[in-house]
């Protein structure tokens, strides 16, 4: 039986709460079935933007650094667009991520500002709704982070680089054992 989906774990970095008061910075891609097929970008915050000093202590990426060292938004979008391409061939590429609201509104925010579409579609496949039904839960509280790795430790730890977080959180409700 053909596969019509490829599963692809995103993470973001940004340096506020939402698209409008704050940039995406940084995106990590892998795929779910092989995280070793990525794709990593640091991007250029846009211009004007707010700037939460609080978020900088968290991802540790500075705007003087991403002004020299990232690309524009554009030039990672289509980045992200072009090995989406790659990985998922004739597939529908879905959305995969750990509290995939935040990261999904950033990304699909991007796309549509920088590409005019958003391949993802119109929703994520979010982990923790995943873990919560796995387990059983009643509380939302019980899918934060913390309590996740309590439950299932993992090798892999978040350090807020993009890329290892896509695969670290991928693999925390997909092979919690690992």
């Amino acid at each position: 039986m053909p596969h019509h989906e490829t599963f692809i774990s995103i993470d973001i970095e940004a340096s506020g709460p939402s698209p409008s008061t704050g940039s995406m910075i940084a995106i990590g891609a892998c795929l779910v079935m092989d995280p070793q097929v990525g794709l990593y970008r640091e991007i250029q915050p846009i211009a004007g933007a707010p700037w939460d000093p609080d978020t900088e202590l968290i991802h540790r990426l500075t705007a003087s650094h991403l002004a020299e060292h990232g690309v524009a938004p554009l030039q990672a979008m289509a980045d992200l667009d072009e090995w989406l391409l790659e990985v998922a061939p004739g597939r529908q590429p879905v959305f995969v991520g750990f509290n995939a609201a935040f990261d999904w509104m950033f990304v699909a925010d991007y796309f549509h500002r920088f590409l005019g579409r958003n391949p993802f579609g119109i929703s994520a496949l979010d982990l923790k709704g995943v873990y919560m039904g796995r387990q059983r839960l009643a509380r939302w509280d019980d899918t934060r982070y913390r309590e996740v790795m309590r439950t299932h430790p993992t090798r892999q730890q978040v350090t807020h680089h993009a890329l290892d977080d896509a695969r670290a959180l991928r693999q925390l409700v997909m092979h919690p054992s690992k």
